[in-house]
């Protein structure tokens, strides 16, 4: 589908998702320690439109840096609240919790930072000689599904503190599903600890490269 005649980027309409995404995790904010149906909602929802907005990039040409800047700190903003709160019901785990943030806020923001710095049109982008765990991970359906997973324990932790939900032969649905889903958002975890450890060597190596660049102007400067 042909872009849009406007040319105004804060206006494109994955940016618009991502502004109603934002407004509804501000309401989540607001209701999770008094009202966990709206809050629920409203989180959960907000977390389904990161598909929704990407599909309306590509659908409508409107792919951005804005855009990409604008989803990427709407995820690792929503995910902080809830784990902010969740550190509040469950004390006993704050060190847990106080870890996952510092994890996926510092190790998301070098890469991205990382990859905008060394020129890459994406932070989703990777050639064939690149890291096998990162060009699996960016494959479509692998980052959905280890997404939805990350978040959907996280959720379930945050309901379990008010209700159990319904009942699978005696169980809580709600910590049968955060049990299944505990090793994928470790993995998750894991993988972003790549994301920053794979930043860090191509900013060193931006480095290296800006270095001997000054280093050879000097010595041309020398030399005449």
């Amino acid at each position: 589908m042909a872009q849009l005649e406007h040319d105004n980027v804060f206006l494109f309409i994955p940016n618009l998702i991502g502004y109603a995404r934002i407004v509804l995790a501000l309401i989540a904010f607001w209701f999770m320690s008094t009202n966990y149906v709206a809050a629920g909602w409203c989180y959960v929802i907000s977390a389904l439109l990161d598909a929704v907005d990407g599909h309306a990039a590509r659908a409508f040409n409107q792919s951005t840096r804005f855009g990409a800047m604008l989803d990427q700190l709407t995820d690792r903003c929503g995910t902080m609240g809830l784990l902010v709160t969740l550190s509040y019901f469950y004390p006993k785990y704050m060190f847990w919790f106080q870890v996952s943030i510092a994890i996926d806020v510092a190790c998301h923001w070098l890469y991205m930072q990382t990859s905008v710095l060394i020129g890459k049109a994406s932070h989703k982008s990777f050639d064939v000689k690149e890291n096998v765990i990162m060009r699996t991970y960016y494959q479509k359906n692998v980052l959905t599904f280890m997404c939805c997973a990350n978040e959907l324990f996280y959720v379930c932790l945050y309901l379990l503190y008010f209700t159990y939900g319904p009942l699978i032969f005696g169980i809580s649905l709600f910590k049968l599903l955060a049990i299944v889903m505990a090793p994928f958002a470790l993995l998750k975890s894991l993988i972003s600890c790549l994301h920053a450890y794979i930043a860090s060597i191509d900013l060193v190596g931006l480095d290296m490269r800006e270095r001997e660049a000054q280093r050879l102007k000097e010595e041309g400067k020398k030399a005449e």
